[in-house]
């Protein structure tokens, strides 16, 4: 992997006659197939005058075109995926944030970002799917005619993709990631999970976040192997997938693998056929209880990573065996340094604990156009991930929770992890999200949103009573609410951050 230093070098890195992206009920792409998109994709962007460093926004649904197109589009180019079910006001700010170039919307496909684009004067690309050429083929057409700056194949240092920051609590901050930093990250998560070409993804996640595009698919690609590009997850469909599609593993975030596991024992015999190598979980904490059911109905060891946008996703994983991996805890450095941090930037004992900090090849150099806020994230050659946690005598890092939703009851700190990993055990509770509720006297209260499992029950005083044999009294949840679903954002993570005011609650 030490020569790979571009996505161009990764696909490159291929056998070319082996798939590189498939997908349910299509030929595959070969990677010769793919680097010839890419190759045929970067002229045809330079003779509409975009070229490396010029930003390309991207609109297409999941699935293979995507996954090819940003690929191919960061050949040449700056990839920058958008969530295709953002609405006209939200394609404005963030085609406008971008200074976007150019966007790649598909043929026939319906978008509020056609219309976007035209009245911002952006160039609108149309993907027309080439149905003989293998899943994620495709043409350009659209643009005209001018001289690209800096055309041709992408180098290491130019920025391969552009995402934004969640925004749940500020202005969504623009990170910049290098085509050294993503296939750093690719090579890493490669690396963790002992990929090759043998083995094959199955890519339920979004393909406008970080963790589907590196951990599935470039990874897939560092490994050798094979992306099986979904339309989507979809839990109805996800056994059908597995039983076609024979992947040897798949990556979810923790609500998926959950939606996952409450249709497991009916589809039995998929599990018996589709003998995976792993499963992988990544972009928020899984509940210890979830990952031992996980491990006994798949009969397959469970891998828990940690990652983020700014560090082109992986950040430590658990190893898989025989090394142990520890339910409840994210695993070991497995890409950048980590390191506990203090308030002044000084590295921290091992069990000391504080703010987790990284640093290495797969980490962005800084927020674009934000000296305020790298201001704040880089300390001393680390980055902060605004993540609290502690390093064990084994190097295994366990967080105990995001800085800002760590609930300040009175003098004392409470972490909703730990009361979610609690209320997780109960025998009725399949999901659990622990969240502060703004309190007069105490300035923030403990509260629980809880998705009880299919036929069980159980009350708010049986919980709060099952929670206290195990958690001090200020930490047990003063308000329990039971919902039939749990609020996700676009990527599936659950909304920790203002729940209590989203569900009306006060203390």
């Amino acid at each position: 992997m030490d020569d790979i230093r571009t996505v161009t070098d990764l696909v490159a890195a291929g056998d070319a006659g082996r798939p590189a992206i498939r997908a349910p009920e299509r030929a595959p792409l070969t990677y010769a197939g793919l680097r010839a998109l890419a190759e045929r994709t970067v002229a045809a962007l330079n003779r509409i005058g975009v070229g490396r460093g010029d930003r390309v926004a991207i609109v297409l649904p999941n699935g293979p075109e995507m996954a090819a197109a940003f690929i191919a589009v960061a050949g040449g180019a700056t990839t920058a995926p958008l969530n295709p079910a953002y609405k006209d006001e939200e394609f404005e700010f963030y085609l406008t944030d971008l200074k976007a170039r150019a966007l790649v919307v598909q043929r026939g496909v319906e978008t509020p970002a056609r219309a976007v684009a035209q009245r911002l004067g952006v160039p609108v690309l149309e993907l027309v799917p080439d149905g003989e050429g293998g899943a994620g083929a495709f043409a350009l057409e659209g643009g005209e005619a001018g001289a690209a700056a800096r055309p041709g194949m992408a180098e290491t240092g130019d920025v391969a993709l552009v995402l934004h920051t969640s925004g749940t609590t500020a202005r969504p901050k623009i990170v910049p990631l290098t085509h050294g930093n993503v296939t750093a990250s690719a090579g890493s998560i490669a690396r963790t999970l002992e990929l090759s070409p043998a083995d094959a993804c199955l890519n339920v996640m979004p393909l406008f976040h970080i963790h589907g595009l590196i951990a599935a698919t470039l990874a897939s690609l560092a490994g050798g192997g094979a992306v099986i590009c979904t339309p989507g997850f979809n839990a109805l469909r996800f056994f059908g997938w597995l039983d076609a599609e024979k992947p040897t593993w798949y990556t979810a975030v923790p609500t998926m693998h959950q939606a996952i596991l409450a249709r497991a024992e009916r589809n039995r015999e998929v599990i018996e056929r589709v003998k995976l190598r792993f499963l992988r979980s990544s972009s928020a904490s899984l509940p210890a209880q979830v990952m031992r059911d996980l491990e006994a109905a798949f009969g397959a060891p469970v891998i828990e990573s940690y990652g983020m946008t700014e560090a082109s996703h992986q950040m430590a994983s658990n190893p898989l065996p025989p090394r142990p991996r520890k339910p409840g805890i994210v695993g070991i450095a497995a890409g950048p340094e980590i390191a506990i941090l203090d308030d002044d930037g000084t590295v921290l004992p091992q069990g000391a604990v504080g703010e987790v900090a990284i640093r290495g090849p797969g980490v962005t150099l800084g927020y674009e156009a934000n000296p305020e806020a790298n201001a704040k994230a880089f300390i001393n050659g680390w980055f902060r991930t605004g993540d609290q946690g502690t390093l064990d005598e084994e190097g295994y890092l366990q967080l105990t929770g995001r800085l800002k939703e760590i609930i300040k009851r009175g003098g004392e700190q409470v972490s909703p992890l730990e009361v979610d990993g609690v209320l997780s055990e109960h025998p009725a509770v399949a999901q659990a999200l622990t969240f502060s509720i703004p309190h007069t006297m105490l300035g923030e209260e403990v509260g629980a949103a809880v998705v009880l499992r299919e036929g069980m029950s159980c009350t708010e005083r049986e919980l709060r009573d099952f929670a206290s044999k195990q958690l001090a009294d200020f930490k047990v949840p003063r308000k329990v609410v039971f919902l039939p679903e749990i609020p996700k954002g676009a990527t599936g993570k659950l909304m920790r951050i203002g729940l209590a005011e989203k569900l009306g609650i006060v203390a």
